[in-house]
């Protein structure tokens, strides 16, 4: 069940006989011929899909993240490390108080990752009762990398692993062949102007589309991988 499809008492009653609850987080950012919400329609979907035969309510996506790399690009939004933490506190703390106390954080963008450390920190504070908080980012869990590997091992920022008819452009004409990959370790010393000029169409390298058969594959294994966390992820 998604928030929005419901009301604070039916909430309220969930809370009764269960403590799951799921936030996605994703971003708003440049990719290539692809959503500036790539991230975060992945991250909802994702989420929605898994944890709707579970009956747990998936809260509406974050949709901003950490993304300054692609400042040069319009469209694309960050917010400071520090504004991103304090955001995830609060909702953390919110979620604590009404008495969720085991939280799936599902992640589409892999510049969120450095809140796992905050997470962490979080966890370990004094409360009332237990609360857990899994930080999932589910396009480079095992699973999901696998199916995706199987394909192409090159799956870069705005290219084919990420290329879903959910996250395409209506109007959106991309090139057919691939193209040569921006190295990760050059990527990350870049500053905004000198990614855009690597990457001027925001597509980092390798293929820009593979056959949506394929890519069923890929998302079936990211939405068993989710689902399977929601069930068996939390300690005893």
């Amino acid at each position: 069940m998604q928030v929005f499809d419901a009301n604070w008492m039916q909430i309220e009653e969930y809370l009764s006989r269960d403590d799951r609850i799921v936030l996605p987080t994703g971003s708003t950012e440049q990719h290539g011929y692809l959503s500036l919400g790539t991230d975060a329609i992945l991250a909802e979907r994702v989420a929605a899909e898994a944890a709707q035969p579970l009956g747990v309510p998936v809260l509406p996506v974050l949709p901003f993240g950490m993304a300054p790399y692609f400042a040069a690009f319009p469209g694309s939004m960050s917010l400071r490390v520090t504004t991103y933490i304090e955001v995830l506190r609060d909702l953390l703390d919110g979620l604590a108080a009404q008495g969720f106390a085991r939280i799936a954080i599902v992640n589409g963008h892999g510049g969120n990752s450095p809140v796992t450390g905050f997470i962490r920190e979080w966890i370990c504070q004094p409360r009332p009762r237990r609360v857990q908080v899994l930080f999932h980012s589910w396009y480079n869990a095992p699973q999901t990398a696998a199916a995706a590997s199987q394909y192409d091992h090159d799956q870069m920022h705005g290219g084919w692993v990420e290329n879903f008819p959910w996250t395409r452009v209506a109007g959106a004409s991309m090139p057919a062949e691939p193209i040569p990959v921006v190295p990760r370790e050059i990527f990350g010393q870049l500053d905004p102007g000198q990614v855009r000029a690597a990457a001027p169409d925001g597509m980092l390298g390798g293929a820009y589309a593979r056959p949506d058969e394929d890519m069923k594959v890929v998302w079936d294994a990211g939405v068993a991988e989710v689902r399977a966390l929601l069930e068996n992820g939390w300690a005893r």
